[in-house]
């Protein structure tokens, strides 16, 4: 320049072509990132108000604002889009795309275009389930025959979606482990890796192995409503009970598919806002495989009232409590980290202390109902939505949130406002306890789930539970709105605010296209985790 300053040049980031040819067409990770959480948000306000809706007519006893049928189709719109279409992909899809390239040192994942062609199918099976609006269903989330067989509402398109949706859980899972095996930057060996990319890698595990059970029991489902093949309804020589164990073969398994990218995420950012390395690497790393593995086993205690024989309940109840164990070391190390760190109270931080507050009662409350005697009077009552509600939201997007706003300098490469964000945390915090306390009350007094009225005795805790939804709903608005207003207005994010040690955050904020320079050469150093081999 004329006056002699020296510029430093400036390299393209990942956000600078523009039209939404450039998005709808990308292979970039970190632009499928973003679709895939500009996606998943979207219908989580969707499902959000339909929960809402349940809330609202629930509020007093007998008819608020909707009828028994209604109410059905509204609730079970609000678990089948939150399950199938949120929560799934919520962290692994989103996280998973945008963070594994930048965490191991590579250019992208191993296969981009599949990458781009799972996204649609995503997209392809989240608008096939949602024509079931036209004619909704209301059979629940779980499908469960013979109902499900023999009512006349849509069970086939929104069947048909989740087999859809399917297909790109098991591509992305596939692409994912291919990655982490083949793309890792020299010198990155398995202990080198950070805990994020253990928990990605344990959850694509269970993507490709547990995804492709529950396809082909909707696929069958589809079949027997179509053609009259008698594989589960009872009046043509079926088996109401084998569509459960299909469905849980798969569905708790799908539970660590939810949960372990959550665990991922605490595991980065308690060490980065503790100011210490994470405590117990190796045992966080190898209780994400166990959890993986044991995840396969324990399906049988969703059928303890189904009439199984004594001896089988008795080893599902064991698995089930055998499953806590390694979820319980992860707890213990990650609250060692924290033990004689310098806590910083930030956004991020309080979300990871909320999740270990939330996560730690769903724990607590599944040995309840892994426990025999115990789950027959709890078994389908609020008790178990609560504890339902606790693992998911409490767990899962908990855990979500936090990573939006811990990774959100990093993506957008503007700063979220600190003051607004702790607020929208309070309000959440506060409202999602005030929503599901009272439904473990109500559990533990008899109250059924998914009943359209209740006697008067259960009205009070009603009411709390409506009051703690439109407070924890104000708070996801407020959240929202600060991080939408400060991808325009916000300040400009240096390129490791937080000062962490991850890969991801040793290059710009908002990382170049390339992701880096030169791929990383890895040393002894494990990432921040302050262990040298």
């Amino acid at each position: 320049m004329a006056d002699g300053t020296m510029v430093e040049a400036v390299r393209p980031t990942y956000l600078d072509r523009k039209g939404f040819l450039s998005w709808a067409l990308t292979l970039d990770h970190k632009r499928l990132g973003i679709m895939y959480l500009v996606t998943i948000m979207v219908f989580f306000l969707f499902a959000g108000i339909m929960g809402m809706l349940v809330r609202l007519e629930l509020l007093t006893p007998g008819k608020t604002v909707m009828g028994p049928d209604t109410y059905n189709q509204i609730f079970t719109i609000h678990g089948a889009v939150m399950i199938f279409i949120v929560i799934v992909p919520g962290i692994s899809a989103t996280f998973g795309n945008f963070l594994i390239p930048l965490m191991i040192g590579a250019r992208d994942v191993i296969f981009p275009r599949l990458n781009l062609f799972s996204y649609w199918i995503y997209v392809g099976g989240a608008l096939i389930a949602l024509v079931s609006l036209l004619h909704p269903i209301d059979t629940g989330w779980t499908f469960y025959t013979p109902y499900s067989i023999r009512t006349g509402t849509s069970v086939i398109p929104i069947t048909f979606g989740v087999f859809v949706m399917g297909f790109s859980s098991i591509l992305t899972g596939l692409n994912f482990i291919v990655t982490i095996h083949k793309l890792r930057a020299p010198g990155m060996n398995w202990h080198r890796m950070p805990l994020f990319i253990w928990a990605a890698y344990s959850t694509a595990v269970i993507q490709v192995l547990a995804t492709p059970v529950i396809a082909i029991t909707l696929l069958l489902l589809i079949a027997e409503r179509v053609f009259g093949i008698g594989f589960f309804d009872p009046a043509k020589g079926g088996d109401p009970i084998l569509f459960q164990h299909f469905f849980w073969f798969y569905s708790h398994p799908v539970v660590y598919i939810m949960i372990l990218p959550a665990f991922g995420v605490i595991s980065e950012i308690i060490p980065v806002f503790s100011r210490k390395p994470i405590f117990g690497y190796k045992a966080i790393a190898y209780s994400s495989i166990a959890i993986a593995l044991i995840g396969f086993l324990v399906w049988g205690h969703h059928l303890f009232v189904s009439g199984m024989a004594g001896w089988v309940a008795k080893v599902f109840s064991f698995l089930t409590f055998l499953v806590a164990i390694p979820t319980a070391i992860k707890v213990w190390n990650w609250l060692a980290t924290m033990y004689r760190g310098s806590i910083d109270l930030k956004t991020p931080m309080l979300y990871a202390l909320g999740f270990l507050f939330l996560f730690t009662i769903a724990g607590l409350t599944g040995l309840f109902l892994g426990t025999l005697a115990i789950n027959v009077h709890l078994h389908d009552t609020y008790f178990v939505v609560a504890h339902f509600h606790y693992t998911m939201m409490g767990g899962t997007i908990m855990m979500l949130f936090a990573a939006m706003h811990f990774w959100f300098p990093k993506m957008i490469g503007k700063m979220y406002g600190e003051a607004v964000a702790k607020i929208a945390f309070a309000l959440i915090f506060i409202g999602f306890n005030l929503t599901f306390i009272p439904q473990f009350i109500m559990g533990m007094e008899g109250m059924p789930r998914r009943y359209y009225d209740y006697l008067p005795q259960y009205h009070y805790q009603h009411v709390l539970s409506s009051i703690g939804a439109l407070v924890l709903g104000v708070g996801i608005l407020v959240m929202l709105i600060n991080l939408i207003y400060c991808i325009f207005k916000g300040e400009k994010a240096p390129s490791n605010p937080f000062g962490s040690k991850s890969w991801e955050w040793q290059t710009t904020s908002p990382p170049p296209t390339e992701n880096f320079e030169e791929i990383p050469q890895v040393t002894d150093w494990t990432y921040g985790y302050g262990k040298k081999n």
